[in-house]
């Protein structure tokens, strides 16, 4: 290992809190060796060319590979807008921070789609998509995909979801047959249309980002046997609901609030009592004006989904009823045993939100300020303090918002998915909320850090230790490439038996009001053998710092208690279910229904329920092959096109990007390796060849035989249209009187005359012999009788033989007709010496011309042919 590594180390550990590299132990700073003063000319000798850096599309090509040579190369290739760049198996995002509409086009998708080689060109999203998708395709036994997308808050992770989501709904609906194609675009376009809906209710303007994610969302595309998209499904993770009572300082609210007040109409104003000019406590920053706030697009999304207008109606009546909460405050009374006042403004308020939720406002207005206590089989009023007033005023704001989310997510999920027998396979899509650090962090950022950590493991797992591991079990010559592991700061916060998690939850589940104070002796005295773990003795505020492996966070105590229990008042549930709203009703009458109350122990805790389903999430990504995308923010403050060194290195570092270029540079250097691949490529293309040209003579045959197939298709139509008029041309001239025929009285068959073979008609004593046309035989009137084909002259024999295939060889046959029952033609002439007969149809479709070599064989409309022996 280099002393450049050996550097690096260092700095991680020290960054990550002194945390235990994995399989090595921390090094000190040496002084400068030769060794080094040689690396460090490799890198001057690199980066001398500053022209060329740019053209490195793949990081793997960087030599040496270092810190500062990876960082140079990204830096070039962003100032001359090129945001892509490949990291051995990772791609590299960054953020321009401006749209570039060129680079996202159908064309472009249709270009990356369609190359045989994708790999070939510029590095692009398109590309991990499209491999995504030719892995599926291309397994005998096709396996489901993930794409991972990573990095911090702003770093452009939902912008890079969405134009994954869009080639998918394009490329896949691309090959769709015409009868589907219909049934396809309505599916692609509902799948879209969940985009607008979900950023809308679950999306917010942050310090870091005007588009922030509050939620993560884990979206599978559906695939059927033909890979075309014929549905998709939404898995949604911890809401922060708490940003609808609270949002920290110049950020704001849920967009879908700033949709209502900036587009609405005057006549939606009226109805939703949102006069112009109004203020609303819960709307701050209000001014800002960012690109989500168009509410025309949400609507038609919804329209688009199935949500009918009064069904709409229903949903912006109730945001409408929370932003009003939201105005509403509480003051002391000077009696304690009375409930807490309401000024006239808020009363005014507190009246239109219960108008506008559809409760009685009295009954809105006792349960903010007074509680219900149960002391046996009795229940016993208490005042409220303001406080808890106000707690209750928010608790009741955020379970609105939370439950009208989870619906809206049900909705979209029963508009998109299909049903589970008309799709075998899936790609994911995983746009999780950013690594996250700000002034004051609480329940939510921990929450949200603990959910980067088990991706940042997962990547570590699959591929930083589990390639390596593979090569070495091949017998390559391999030298482990070391890594930061970040397993000590995950049994930190879940390990067992003791964690922050599982110390947080017991504190939760105590029946008492919590104390900051109290929890972080708890945290301190069990987890004081954690490194990843430390407190700041000087600090006024109880709080821990957790050393994350994107850095360190200051956690706030204070609140975290009452979040993690999340608890909702039973007065307020039963208010909401007495709701005249129909929607709001059936939210909470279908929520009572699913989750009945319980107590004690048994409660389900915020982190309990966010790290089940996180564990959930994870082992679906283990069973499927997952493709990484490492988003960039390459400026803390969101200025296009600006490129800040020290922002981007830490974010390289701290997502393992050098150590993947490593592992995938030293493999591709690796002698044995090279030998390899030029052997299989080599063989690769003498396959393709071989296939191609089988190909081309399948298809060359294919077209010969459809053209033959079409050649002798006219000709044989030509020459039935031909027979037809024939046949119609004789029955005209040959109409006989068949009535008077029906109905003579048919004599008795002579024994004589049918061992003979020859027929009698009608009336007449003699046999009448019955004339065989060139391309055809002749029916007799009876409904079962026996006749002999005879024919004169050498035309007429080979006439006969011809169009019967009848061996050349003496032998007589017999014909066996049923008029009525084989939808025979009639006699169309009187017997006058002879008699001549034809068929209704061409025997040419219907004749099987070699009877005696079937046991049961029809033909000429069903007469039987049967060898006289």
């Amino acid at each position: 290992m280099s002393s450049a590594d050996n550097r690096r180390i260092v700095r991680e550990g020290r960054r990550n809190g002194g945390g235990k590299e994995k399989g090595f132990f921390q090094k000190v700073h040496s002084p400068p060796s030769p060794l080094n003063d040689s690396l460090e000319g490799e890198i001057q000798a690199f980066l001398i060319d500053e022209d060329q850096l740019h053209t490195y599309d793949d990081l793997t090509k960087v030599n040496p590979v270092t810190p500062s040579t990876v960082l140079k190369c990204l830096q070039a290739r962003y100032s001359v807008k090129v945001f892509y760049t490949h990291a051995g198996c990772t791609l590299v995002a960054l953020n321009p921070f401006q749209p570039i509409p060129d680079l996202y086009t159908l064309d472009v998708m249709k270009e990356y789609h369609g190359a045989p080689q994708p790999q070939e060109f510029k590095p692009h999203i398109f590309i991990v998509a499209e491999e995504a998708y030719r892995n599926v395709q291309g397994q005998l036994e096709p396996v489901n995909q993930s794409l991972v997308v990573s990095g911090e808050s702003g770093a452009g992770k939902t912008w890079t979801s969405r134009c994954l989501m869009k080639y998918y709904a394009t490329v896949a609906a691309s090959s769709s047959v015409v009868k589907s194609q219909d049934t396809v675009e309505r599916i692609e376009r509902r799948v879209l249309d969940s985009n607008p809906i979900m950023e809308a209710f679950g999306n917010a303007c942050t310090l870091r980002n005007n588009n922030s994610s509050r939620f993560g969302k884990y979206i599978q595309l559906q695939l059927d046997r033909c890979q075309l998209l014929v549905g998709a499904s939404v898995q949604t993770y911890l809401l922060e609901k708490s940003r609808v009572a609270c949002q920290l300082a110049n950020e704001r609210n849920f967009h879908i609030f700033y949709q209502m007040m900036k587009m609405a109409t005057d006549e939606q104003r009226k109805e939703w009592k949102m006069p112009p000019g109004q203020c609303f406590v819960w709307l701050p920053n209000s001014e800002k004006t960012v690109e989500e706030d168009c509410f025309h697009e949400t609507v038609e999304a919804m329209v688009h989904l199935g949500i009918n207008t009064e069904r709409q109606r229903q949903i912006f009546r109730i945001l409408a009823g929370i932003l009003q909460l939201g105005n509403v405050n509480f003051y002391s009374s000077t009696d304690e045993s009375q409930p807490c006042n309401l000024d006239e403004q808020s009363k005014d308020f507190s009246q239109r939100a219960a108008e506008l939720l559809c409760v009685p406002a009295e009954e809105l207005q006792m349960c903010l300020r007074v509680r219900m206590l149960k002391a046996g089989k009795q229940s016993v009023l208490k005042p409220c303090s303001q406080a808890e007033c106000s707690m209750r005023r928010d608790c009741l704001a955020k379970v609105i918002y939370a439950q009208l989310f989870d619906w809206l997510v049900t909705f979209i999920n029963n508009s998109i998915c299909a049903d589970k027998s008309t799709w075998c396979n899936f790609i994911g899509v995983l746009d999780v909320y950013g690594f996250e650090c700000f002034q004051i962090n609480n329940l939510e950022q921990l929450c949200i850090n603990y959910a980067n950590e088990k991706l940042q493991q997962h990547f570590v797992s699959h591929y930083l230790r589990a390639q390596q591991e593979e090569y070495v079990s091949e017998g390559l010559e391999w030298s482990f490439v070391k890594y930061q592991d970040n397993q000590s700061c995950l049994d930190l916060l879940e390990g067992s038996p003791v964690s922050v998690f599982s110390l947080l939850n017991e504190e939760s589940r105590l029946n008492r009001v919590s104390d900051a104070k109290t929890l972080r002796v708890r945290l301190e005295k069990e987890l004081c053998d954690n490194a990843n773990i430390s407190w700041d003795k000087f600090s006024k505020e109880p709080h821990f710092t957790v050393a994350h492996y994107a850095g360190k966070v200051h956690y706030q105590i204070q609140g975290m208690v009452e979040k993690n229990k999340d608890p909702v008042p039973p007065e307020l549930s039963s208010l909401l279910q007495k709701s005249d709203n129909p929607l709001l009703h059936q939210i909470f009458t279908d929520k009572e229904t699913e989750n009945p109350t319980t107590k004690g122990l048994s409660k389900v805790t915020v982190v309990s329920k966010f790290k089940n389903s996180l564990e959930s999430l994870m082992k679906i990504l283990h069973t499927t092959t997952p493709h990484y995308t490492r988003c960039i923010k390459p400026n803390p403050d969101c200025k296009p096109l600006t490129f800040k060194k020290e922002e981007v290195i830490m974010q390289l570092e701290a997502c393992g990007i050098v150590e993947t270029i490593h592992i995938s540079a030293a493999v591709l250097t690796c002698p044995a390796v090279v030998s390899q691949l030029d052997l299989l490529e080599d063989q690769r293309k003498k396959i393709l060849s071989q296939c191609a040209f089988t190909i081309q003579c399948c298809w060359l045959k294919h077209r010969r035989r459809r053209h033959h197939a079409r050649h002798q298709s006219i000709i044989c139509k030509v020459f039935l249209f031909l027979w037809q008029a024939l046949l119609k041309s004789l029955a005209e001239a040959e109409l006989d009187d068949a009535e008077d025929l029906a109905e003579e009285d048919l004599p008795v068959l002579n024994p004589v005359i049918r061992e003979r073979g020859s027929v009698q008609l009608s009336s007449i004593q003699k046999p009448v012999t019955v004339r065989g046309w060139p391309m055809g035989l002749a029916l007799a009137s009876a409904p079962s009788i026996t006749m002999s084909l005879t024919a004169t002259g050498f035309q007429k024999m080979v006439s006969v033989m011809a169009s019967l295939h009848l061996p050349s060889q003496r032998g007589a046959y017999t014909v066996k007709p049923n008029q009525f029952s084989q939808e025979l033609a009639s006699i169309r002439a009187q017997p006058k010496g002879s008699v001549k007969l034809h068929y209704q149809r061409s025997p040419l479709l219907y004749a099987d011309r070699q009877p005696d070599m079937k046991s049961d064989v029809t033909g000429f409309n069903a007469i039987l042919l049967e060898k006289t022996l």
